[in-house]
């Protein structure tokens, strides 16, 4: 093969790709016509609604991980503070039971006291 048939080969693929869209910019113009502008507008305003209503809902996501991570640092401080009145609570008690045990044992001497002071005198 010579050098110009090489060329003419190579040329042959460009050509065809290069048809072929002609051709399908005719047919896409046959189907839509002169609706195609429209029926583009009408795409992108689509696409552009649901750009903003992305970025909204990414807004409403952003400002309701805010919203709970406050709401869970508040629990975690009230559940703090409860436990903390919790544990001051049963110290509390737990000192009432012991102070009523060491009263019951000084009833119990005092008793044993007088019951021996009883039987002497």
């Amino acid at each position: 093969m010579s050098k110009k048939e090489d060329t003419e080969e190579s040329l042959k693929p460009s050509l065809d790709n290069n048809e072929s869209s002609q051709r399908l910019e005719a047919i896409k113009n046959l189907i839509f016509g002169e609706n195609i502008q429209e029926i583009d507008q009408e795409f992108q305003l689509i696409k552009e609604h649901i750009e903003k209503r992305k970025l909204e809902l990414e807004s409403l996501i952003e400002i309701t991980q805010k919203e709970l991570n406050t709401a869970i640092d508040n629990l975690e401080t009230d559940l703090n503070i409860r436990i903390t009145d919790l544990d001051a609570k049963v110290d509390e008690n737990v000192d009432d039971l012991n102070h009523r045990k060491m009263d019951r044992a000084t009833l119990g001497n005092m008793l044993v006291t007088m019951g021996e002071k009883i039987m002497k005198g």
